[in-house]
């Protein structure tokens, strides 16, 4: 299969790269139309092209100049679902319950809690110990969860000593809903199980006053996610993703797209589609700011891809990168966000974070996404506490993985997914939600007492 017309390599049915020209030591070899490394050794036309002869182009931080593409801009009617309309005018697609806990040394609590009501709890090991960036991390994570519009109400669970606490919390939240959000401070009480499941009672019976309203899609944040790929994810799964984002935009929607490092090879692309300098500038200065994380950490920016990665035929972060981006398809890019912030603007926006999967789908969430189409090509169970729906690259993987994958995206039917997606707004669980594959993790930089 030859990706685009300037490729100077093909990829077969097993995902990896061959040899369509002969290529001299130092060339680029090209696929999606940009280079992904360069030749380590002469490769003649045929032969196999992966980590042995082929090398990234990647070093350190670069400069760049904003040359925007023309954007075509269009517009579609939005369709309609049956959400809920909440009180700040907001909408969900879930009218959960949610225990948020201020401290990893409450987990527990929040799991019997859970078991016995039915609310949804999400353990983490933060909260205390943590000093600077990090609390301030945490506890914007967190404030993201809370407020999130999927969540009809919310118990606030803390311990009582740790750094964050529940006063110290509130502080973070600023103004609420006191019908919505509950605090439970478990030291305070003698019977911190009862008092939970009272509280509970409480949010149950106010979340309880909210019924599914017509409302259109075009309110709804959708996050872009890519996990466990192979060299199929770009060819597949990601171009699907990046039509139903570009289909998404025009009808008023937003979509996120976050992994900033594996951005990194491809995001002049997405500079070139960002709408205004001052959003160019911003994109800038969220891959640079990557890497020096990176640097600041004396790891090298293109330690990546991971083994499985490379097992499935993807040889350098370009190529990763490449592959991953095509999720945003060719959506004009809005706005950047960080932790703490929620999606602002419809269009495509990008977020700070790492590729790390959990971090990843945690931040989505936190920043108010919705739901989370996760493109996978050797699957994973992986949620997190939106639906999480995970779409195949290949017909194998997803008859394989029936218990973990929602849609095989190997048909290329985008009416087939903007179905789907449509049922999942309306209530369908995915199966990260069937069974549970609910789970968090904060993004940590720096020392813990």
């Amino acid at each position: 299969m030859l990706i685009h017309p300037a490729d100077n390599v093909e990829v077969r049915e097993d995902g990896h790269k061959y040899a369509i020209k002969p290529l001299k030591k130092g060339k680029n070899v090209i696929k999606y139309g940009n280079p992904i490394g360069h030749a380590t050794a002469d490769i003649a036309v045929g032969e196999h092209v992966h980590t042995h002869n082929l090398a990234t182009n990647l070093s350190g931080k670069l400069g760049y100049t904003y040359d925007p593409v023309e954007l075509h801009r269009e517009h579609h009617p939005s369709p309609t679902f049956m959400g809920y309309q909440r009180e700040d005018g907001r909408v969900g697609i879930r009218n959960e319950i949610w225990i948020i806990n201020t401290v990893g040394c409450v987990n527990k609590i929040a799991e019997q809690l859970a078991r016995r009501t039915g609310a949804k709890h999400f353990p983490h090991p933060f909260g205390c110990s943590q000093l600077g960036e990090d609390q301030e991390t945490t506890q914007l994570i967190l404030k993201g969860m809370v407020n999130h519009p999927n969540a009809g109400g919310v118990l606030v669970l803390g311990l009582g000593c740790e750094n964050n606490n529940i006063e110290v919390f509130k502080k973070v939240l600023g103004s609420r809903d006191d019908r919505r959000v509950k605090f439970l401070n478990t030291q305070d009480v003698e019977d911190e199980i009862g008092e939970g499941i009272r509280l509970i009672k409480e949010l149950q019976a106010y979340a309880a006053s909210f019924q599914r309203v017509e409302l259109p899609l075009s309110k709804l944040a959708i996050g872009l996610k890519c996990g466990g790929s192979d060299a199929f994810s770009g060819i597949t799964a990601n171009p699907l993703v990046g039509r139903f984002c570009d289909a998404f935009t025009a009808m008023g929607g937003s979509c996120v797209l976050t992994e900033v490092p594996e951005m990194f090879g491809a995001e002049h692309l997405l500079m070139q589609r960002c709408v205004d300098e001052a959003t160019f500038e911003k994109t800038v200065a969220l891959i640079n700011d990557f890497k020096d994380y990176y640097t600041r950490h004396n790891q090298v920016v293109y330690e990546n891809p991971s083994p499985g990665n490379k097992a499935g035929g993807i040889t350098t972060l370009e190529e990763k990168s490449l592959g991953c981006i095509q999720k945003g398809g060719l959506a004009p890019v809005v706005d950047v966000l960080t932790y703490g912030d929620t999606v602002r603007k419809p269009g495509l926006s990008l977020l700070n974070g790492p590729g790390n999967d959990m971090v990843a789908v945690t931040n989505l969430l936190a920043a108010g996404c919705h739901m989370i189409l996760f493109t996978t090509g050797r699957g994973t169970p992986l949620g997190t506490g939106v639906p999480t729906v995970k779409i195949a690259t290949n017909p194998h993987l997803a008859a394989k993985k029936a218990g973990w994958i929602d849609f095989d995206a190997s048909t290329g039917n985008l009416e087939q997914l903007q179905e789907y997606l449509l049922s999942v707004a309306n209530g369908a669980q995915t199966k990260n939600e069937q069974y549970g594959y609910e789970e968090i993790s904060i993004f940590k930089d720096g020392v813990t007492l």
